[in-house]
């Protein structure tokens, strides 16, 4: 099975697995259904995690989900997706801020053979100086993954070259409240002002 297929039939699974938690939630009454972007609403996404952040320090999901948090699974290394993705995460909420609303941003890696904390910590301050970069052993990293319902696998690496490899994911970013309070997921087509509205409406309503 080709990688493309692999990284397409996780999509699906994560994709019908929000999509059962939204018809759970429609069918006892959603609040805040018009705020939602997607076919989704408060579910089993998200939970505990431990990481290691820029600084060296030891910190867990309670520690830097303070705030309505914009939470992102990538890497350093990531040729396209990734730096797309998570500088239009920095840019909801710099607009976000212009409205008078703190969101925070955070950027797990799922590339931690590479990816150390000061690497991760300096690559999420450039997309937003807010931004929290998470790293950590690839134990913690594969608990925090798991716990958002989120795929990677590593590919093998250039032949000659052990160092230059990619690594297959899913791109969703998940909009998490204080507690674990999974609220809405986006997809990487969604733009940072209509994120950005999404969020503050989530915010404005809740």
């Amino acid at each position: 099975m080709n990688r493309a297929l692999i990284a397409s039939t996780a999509a699906v699974a994560v994709a019908a697995l929000l999509g059962g938690t939204w018809y759970l939630t429609q069918a006892s009454g959603d609040a805040l259904a018009a705020c939602r972007t997607s076919s989704v609403a408060g579910g089993a996404i998200g939970g505990p995690f431990e990481l290691v952040n820029g600084a060296g320090e030891t910190v867990t999901d309670a520690d830097v989900i303070t705030a309505p948090t914009l939470v992102y699974f990538g890497y350093t290394f990531c040729p396209d997706v990734c730096p797309l993705d998570a500088a239009r995460n920095g840019e909801a909420v710099a607009l976000l801020e212009e409205r008078g609303h703190e969101v925070n941003s955070v950027f797990i890696t799922i590339d931690p053979e590479r990816d150390t904390p000061e690497m991760v910590g300096d690559y999420a301050s450039y997309m937003h100086e807010r931004m929290v970069g998470l790293s950590g052993s690839l134990e913690q990293v594969k608990a925090a993954s798991k716990a958002y319902k989120t795929y990677f696998k590593k590919q093998k690496p250039e032949e000659g070259n052990e160092e230059y490899y990619l690594v297959d994911h899913s791109t969703f970013t998940y909009l998490m409240f204080p507690e674990n309070q999974f609220a809405e997921f986006y997809r990487r087509d969604v733009t940072a002002e209509k994120l950005a509205d999404s969020v503050q409406c989530f915010i404005e309503n809740s």
